[in-house]
């Protein structure tokens, strides 16, 4: 369904507004069916992003730090979410053995048998919006999307 339609707009001020708005609309309702999926699996959004973040680094650990700065909401409380994760057996957290106010933090197996449970369901073929697009169409969205952000 068209934006207009969606937002029950006539129009526009011009095409980029309508960009601008657009990408904030949709990126509202993917969150948002992203949230839903990930509740039955008793996770936020940020504690999957963390998870993610974590899977990347599956064999070596990685501090905090680090892992704000590759996070979707820099301004989540990444404390709080750790000691979600830690509690629920998702990571371990260790102290750092060069700074003793750094902690170091790894996927445990139960967060990543966790994540790959949670990516089968969100990439299967009844999984939309993301199965919409062709890898081509996905292609050109990430460019524009990697051009919007360096206005």
């Amino acid at each position: 369904m068209k934006i207009e339609e969606e937002l029950q707009q006539a129009r526009f001020e011009n095409e980029q507004v309508k960009a601008h708005v657009n990408v904030l609309f949709t990126a509202s309702i993917m969150y948002n069916r992203m949230l839903s999926r990930l509740k039955k699996y008793g996770l936020s959004h940020e504690q999957f992003n963390v998870l993610r973040i974590l899977r990347g680094q599956h064999t070596s650990s990685i501090c905090q730090r680090d892992i704000l700065s590759r996070m979707i909401d820099r301004s989540s409380n990444l404390t709080h979410i750790i000691k979600r994760l830690k509690d629920k057996g998702l990571i371990l957290v260790g102290k750092s053995e060069t700074d003793r106010r750094e902690y170091k933090i790894t996927i445990t197996k139960e967060g990543l048998n966790l994540l790959k449970k949670i990516d089968r369901e969100q990439f299967s073929d009844d999984s939309p919006p993301l199965n919409s697009l062709s890898d081509e169409d996905a292609a050109s969205l990430n460019e524009l999307l990697n051009k919007m952000r360096e206005l």
